[in-house]
């Protein structure tokens, strides 16, 4: 069987055996081999990788260190229930846990296998500490596939589509988008912190303060296409969450874990939340989420409140603590925001040359690059997004887009500026093929994106 032939095998028996629920399409991509900032398809084509799976890979493919801890753990003890018994491995995993998350001491963390189980958790520690019921989250927002998770979510209908009734009493508030403000408003100035009076109008119309249990936010909203909130709005909404007894959640599945040039992305806001939820790179890919929450508000919980016994494995607690390891020894939060930096400045020249970028935007390695048919209607742009997304795939660089039309530029935090030079004029010639007319509409038949 030749290469291309083995591809297109492979997919073939995808379609027939996986459910379509799990897949977006993108790329007759069937991935063989990773290490640091590249990725090898069965084919034997290398590319250079600007999604990191999704926020996931943020100290590269198969890092030297994450594989001989997983080695190593894996031939001492594969599994423990922690409802049964104790581990050092994962009270290492704790301590380390409780050092690089925001705030001082008197914090505790519970474990889970997913972003989606984490945002569970937090739903239920924030009802069961506060005795309030009532939940507010962010619309355009994403946090998961389980109930609660998806409860909280509003990023798109098919998300949660004849899937009945989830999680009650959740409320959604337009997140602060200030260059496509979801209030109408085309004037940042004359905008006034719309979207806070929005939050402020539920008290006035629908429930009191002493109602809400917990506020559940992205201090960067991810999947909406890499929106960072006003430093006055988070502010605004942290100190009115002090005030009225509500637990302000940062929902960091995707910010998290050195991705934005900090371990996490409510410090660039200076916040210290009640609850933080981490996933996806925690464990470099291994399934393992946590909470990382005050003594207090765990106090109110008991077991089995929020356990699972598959989680916080020793394998996996071990590929988190050398993730960790290798982020602070690496030196990736300096590096992450000053080649963030860089990469923004290398994109704002492009903007510069193609009326079609409507905006630049991101901290660290979470960049969107947001395309758009007309800079004054922002309207977006699908199709040009698809085709700079396959023209880069036949290239050799491994990119995707979402929210429509916003390129996700997301590389592995360990990439090489040799590596990330190539991505980057890579990057440019497919929007000039693009813009240029030189990739076919047949290629959106397979493109479909997120």
């Amino acid at each position: 069987m030749d290469k291309s032939s083995l591809t297109r095998s492979i997919m073939e028996k995808d379609a027939r055996l996986l459910s379509p629920s799990i897949r977006i399409p993108f790329f007759p991509f069937v991935v063989r081999t990773g290490r640091g900032a590249t990725l090898m398809d069965v084919e034997g084509r290398e590319f250079i990788d600007f999604l990191s799976f999704g926020a996931i890979s943020n100290v590269g493919h198969n890092h030297p260190a994450v594989v001989a801890a997983i080695k190593e753990q894996a031939e001492t003890l594969i599994h423990c229930n922690p409802a049964y018994a104790f581990n050092e491995r994962v009270t290492e995993l704790t301590e380390e846990l409780v050092g690089i998350t925001p705030g001082a001491g008197g914090k505790r963390v519970a474990y889970g296998l997913s972003g989606g189980d984490a945002n569970d958790g937090a739903i239920k520690a924030a009802r069961a500490y506060t005795g309030r019921q009532k939940i507010i989250a962010f619309l355009r927002s994403y946090h998961g596939n389980t109930y609660g998770a998806l409860s909280v979510s509003a990023v798109s209908l098919p998300m949660r589509y004849r899937f009945g009734p989830g999680v009650p009493e959740v409320y959604h508030v337009p997140y602060p988008d200030c260059y496509r403000c979801p209030l109408g408003h085309r004037d940042n100035q004359a905008c006034q912190m719309a979207c806070y009076q929005y939050f402020l109008g539920l008290f006035e119309t629908l429930f009191a303060p002493d109602e809400v249990a917990a506020v559940i936010m992205e201090p960067i909203q991810g999947d909406a296409g890499i929106i960072i909130p006003p430093q006055a709005y988070m502010q605004k909404l942290y100190d009115f969450c002090r005030e009225n007894g509500i637990l302000f959640v940062a929902e960091e599945v995707q910010s998290g874990m050195g991705r934005t040039g900090r371990w996490f992305g409510s410090e660039h806001f200076g916040l210290e939340p009640d609850i933080l939820i981490i996933g996806k790179a925690l464990a470099s890919g291994l399934p393992l989420s946590a909470l990382v929450a005050r003594d207090d508000i765990f106090a109110a919980w008991s077991s089995p409140g929020h356990v699972f016994s598959t989680s916080c494995n020793p394998i996996c607690c071990a590929a988190a603590l050398a993730t960790i390891k290798v982020i602070r020894s690496e030196g990736l939060l300096e590096k992450t925001a000053a080649m963030g930096d860089y990469i923004k400045e290398r994109l704002n020249h492009l903007a510069a040359r193609y009326e079609e970028i409507g905006q630049v935007r991101g901290l660290g390695f979470m960049i969107g690059v947001d395309l758009v048919k007309d800079r004054d209607s922002k309207e977006r742009a699908r199709e040009l997004a698809a085709k700079i997304v396959w023209r880069c795939y036949e290239l050799g660089l491994y990119l995707t887009f979402f929210s429509g039309s916003v390129l996700r530029i997301c590389p592995p935090l360990v990439i090489t500026p040799e590596e990330l030079e190539r991505g980057l004029t890579i990057l440019e010639t497919a929007i000039d093929d693009a813009v240029s007319g030189r990739v076919p509409d047949s290629v959106l038949d397979t493109v479909k994106g997120w």
